[in-house]
């Protein structure tokens, strides 16, 4: 069985972690999040993948460095390029002179694929089917295409329906098993458009024996930065969460619950850590810092303060006294959280005593001055300080 993995695409709605990376090359636990697909690829034994990435894509450099055909003996990735951002079915059909037998179809944000592979494979066997497709309860389908049922046959999948108007709760989570013949479907299409895919899986609907596999949807899907936390929440169960050898622990630092502190990071002394957390590599902390459910890239450093149910791009830097809020006051869901702190692109710095509150989503290569609380949302490249008057008598 061959397999394809879609790794194009602009990530926008990835924004602001989206800095010169598709959304599959944000790592968690020391490693891209392709490369966790990759592994439950191996380790149902499919070895022969094809990736397809953007013209402009880094993904064969960084895959290269993580040494990816340890995974399994004979493991072949073929990368195909997406010259243009025109959908996930045009991504496909780039794969189609690749493709000789079934072939499951990922994204590359499948960190937990080894279970969802395999299960899919039985499905496939035991239904005797030409298609398997993957679908899970979601609480806001009108954000995601959505399975229209006959009775128990799957009839249509319906993208982004009205919000009350869904067809079922039951969502497409996009992992599926397909034959060859599918291009034949897609090459067929009247119109080619960004989610012409939807189309052609449409047709093959109605010509073709297709089992519908329902499974959990934690870790299922990546559309959005915060989605990160419930793949990390599947990783942590799938590998064991470690600290780097290289990593220097301070005196007096409290470690509850799991957390992953990657290569040369540096934790001050009198830190608390309040896990989920994952510090990638390069990271340093001073003293009396709290980092409580939050992710980190690689690179970003802390003075002192608290920082809850954030994720931080690489290479930030954060003053003496940052603190984020990550509760509303009238406890009401931050994008379908009940808590979420702030989301950071790259490469941007915070002077001593700043603030964020709850929810705000601050771009890369951002300024926020001392003394300064950011109360919106700020796009890439902007400067933001507070500026009292200063009156000397």
């Amino acid at each position: 069985m061959q397999a394809v993995i879609i790794a194009a695409g602009e990530s926008k709605r990835f924004w602001p972690l989206n800095n010169g990376i598709h959304k599959s090359q944000f790592k968690l636990l020391g490693k891209p999040l392709v490369y966790w697909a990759l592994k439950g690829l191996a380790e149902n034994d499919i070895r022969d993948v094809a990736i397809v990435v953007g013209k402009n894509s880094s993904m064969r450099g960084m895959l290269a460095k993580e040494n990816v055909r340890q995974l399994a003996d004979g493991m072949k990735i073929n990368y195909l390029v997406q010259e243009e951002p025109l959908g996930t079915g045009n991504a496909l059909w780039q794969a189609k002179d690749f493709i000789k037998e079934r072939f499951v179809l990922l994204w590359g944000n499948k960190a937990g694929s080894k279970e969802l592979v395999k299960q899919i494979i039985e499905k496939q066997k035991k239904d005797n089917a030409d298609a398997v497709l993957v679908g899970t309860a979601a609480g806001n389908p009108s954000e995601y295409g959505v399975f229209r049922f006959d009775g128990e046959k799957v009839a249509e999948i319906v993208e982004n329906p009205d919000q009350g108007k869904e067809p079922s709760n039951i969502a497409f989570a996009g992992a599926r098993l397909l034959a060859p013949d599918f291009f034949e479907y897609y090459e067929k299409l009247s119109k080619h458009h960004e989610a012409d895919l939807v189309d052609a899986t449409n047709i093959y609907l109605k010509d073709k024996k297709v089992s519908l596999l329902m499974s959990e949807g934690k870790g299922l899907t990546l559309k959005y930065p915060w989605d990160l936390f419930s793949i990390m929440d599947v990783l942590f169960e799938l590998q064991k969460p470690a600290i780097s050898p290289s990593a220097k622990i301070g005196k007096n630092v409290v470690i509850d619950g799991p957390v992953y502190i990657g290569e040369n990071c540096v934790i001050g002394h009198h830190n608390v850590l309040r896990g989920p957390v994952n510090l990638e590599a390069n990271c340093k902390t001073g003293v009396f810092m709290e980092i409580k459910h939050s992710i980190v890239q690689e690179g970003t450093t802390f003075h002192s303060g608290y920082l809850g149910d954030s994720i931080i791009g690489k290479n930030c830097r954060f003053g003496a006294g940052f603190i984020t809020g990550n509760l509303r006051f009238d406890k009401k869901p931050i994008y379908g959280l009940p808590k979420l702190g702030v989301i950071v692109g790259d490469n941007s710095a915070f002077g001593i005593h700043s603030g964020i509150m709850p929810g705000v989503l601050i771009g890369a290569n951002c300024v926020v001055g001392p003394g300064t609380h950011v109360f919106k949302d700020l796009p890439d490249h902007t400067a933001y300080y507070a500026k009292p008057e200063n009156v000397i008598k």
